[in-house]
């Protein structure tokens, strides 16, 4: 039983379809690369997997059992929405910092809204954000950050906003992690350090799906690799086999063309 599992998945903006019955599987602990080029329908589908669009057509299913499937005739909640996407992080090319906030404060901030919730919010309020407090800062240690949490977005550099925009995702522990170009952004020589806690995070077995353009990368460190174009899957498999012996002619010409 796949971890997690996309069936006919179909988005159309207007006229324009831009996902045409998207499906795949993944293992819990596997890390999922998309590439394509630009229009290929990378990013719809991302944010389609997050809720910030919402699918024409198509299941989601995860740990087995199904989380949305689209219907004419319904739409999600929003307290609907909200619970789903607890599941999912997601990490967007330029950042997305809260500039009014300093770099930890952007990582409680949504942990803090959260316990808020909380039945025994006020009965264990300061026991709450003292949790809350230790894991912004042992996530700022992963990512190597440890001494810029009282800095403000505007003080870092590209790279070190990426990478405060992975631990901000990884605060509320999604089950999936979800990366939509982590690295155009930056400049190449920036691009070494987010590519290093891409491949850490990996190590660490958490389950990831990253829209990139760096081929030697999603090769290196993907359990399987998807190739979109024109709003479908056109091919998939394991990165090496993918990589070294692309089967279709329009993936051939891709690889030809980044690959230099």
């Amino acid at each position: 039983m796949a971890y997690f599992e996309v069936k006919r998945v179909c988005k159309s903006f207007g006229k324009t379809k831009v996902l045409n019955g998207i499906d795949f599987s993944m293992e819990k602990g596997q890390v999922l690369s998309i590439i394509g080029s630009s229009g290929s329908g990378k990013t719809t589908l991302l944010r389609c997997i997050n809720f910030l669009c919402d699918p024409d057509e198509g299941e989601f299913f995860l740990e087995g059992e199904r989380f949305f499937e689209a219907a004419a005739d319904r739409r999600l909640k929003e307290s609907e929405i909200r619970r789903i996407r607890m599941n999912f992080g997601l990490v967007f090319q330029q950042f997305n910092l809260f500039p009014q906030y300093n770099v930890k404060e952007n990582l409680c901030l949504a942990p803090r809204l959260l316990a808020g919730e909380r039945a025994d919010y006020k009965q264990n309020k300061k026991e709450i954000l003292e949790e809350i407090s230790r894991h912004a800062d042992e996530l700022l240690s992963q990512v190597g950050l440890s001494d810029k949490a009282e800095n403000y977005p505007c003080e870092l550099s590209g790279g070190q906003q990426q990478r405060v925009a992975i631990a901000r995702a990884l605060m509320l522990s999604p089950k999936v992690l979800c990366f939509d170009e982590p690295t155009s952004a930056l400049d190449p020589e920036l691009t070494g350090e987010v590519l290093k806690v891409l491949k850490e995070l990996a190590q660490k077995k958490i389950t990831m799906i990253i829209v990139t353009h760096e081929m030697a990368f999603a090769r290196e460190i993907s359990d399987k690799v998807i190739f979109m174009a024109d709003g479908v899957i056109a091919e998939e498999g394991d990165p090496e086999e993918l990589f070294s012996h692309p089967k279709s002619p329009r993936l051939q010409a891709f690889l030809a063309k980044t690959q230099g």
